[in-house]
């Protein structure tokens, strides 16, 4: 865990704050963050999650993950349609999947050359 305790320091000092600061901006002790940076053990996810924004990195940073790489939603006319089918109630969407399953499933039926009769 020694990886844990160098990563959060490193990300404290390139933050460029103190020990005793980030202490205070999280609402911890500085023994805590003291301890953390030290052992290697890792506080609570809620003081995690309150970590990672004070230091500006991702919770996925601070535990040593690479940055999530963000998803490019599809363009066009498709990725209106998926936005505006993002804002309906969850059984409404249940029954666009349903649709597109099906069509998608159609389709490969029809290029593995199996003809399927709707």
């Amino acid at each position: 865990m020694a990886n844990a305790a160098s990563r959060l320091r490193q990300l404290r000092e390139k933050a460029g704050l103190s020990l005793r600061e980030l202490a205070r901006q999280i609402n911890e002790q500085p023994s805590n963050v003291n301890y953390w940076e030290t052992s290697g053990n890792l506080p609570r996810s809620d003081v995690l999650v309150s970590i990672a924004k004070t230091l500006g990195v991702t919770v996925e940073e601070l535990l040593g993950e690479p940055r999530p790489k963000r998803a490019v939603p599809p363009g066009g006319k498709l990725g209106r349609i998926i936005q505006t089918v993002s804002r309906l109630p969850r059984r409404q969407q249940d029954k666009v999947v349903d649709m597109f399953e099906t069509v998608l499933a159609g389709q490969q039926s029809k290029t593995n050359g199996h003809s399927k009769a709707a």
